[in-house]
């Protein structure tokens, strides 16, 4: 299990240097087929839940980012 979260974790990194490379156009790009892919998921299982694997929980409970703004026009 430690194997696969070590790759889990090297292949995200690679990812996320990927996304530096891209456009802003390459990114809405991919943001539509991510939402295309998650529409069919949600027709195939229906009611069903997925299940989270413990790299999925590991990805869940860092800490994210918080946006925060100066002026209340957010």
């Amino acid at each position: 299990m430690l194997v696969r979260f070590a790759y889990l974790a090297v292949s995200h990194a690679f990812a996320a240097l990927r996304l530096l490379r891209m456009t802003d156009r390459e990114k809405d790009v991919e943001i539509l087929a991510l939402r295309h892919q998650l529409a069919v998921l949600k027709r195939q299982l229906g009611d069903q839940r997925p299940r989270l694997g413990p790299e999925d929980r590991a990805l869940l409970a860092r800490p994210w980012p918080v946006r925060c703004c100066a002026d209340s026009n957010c």
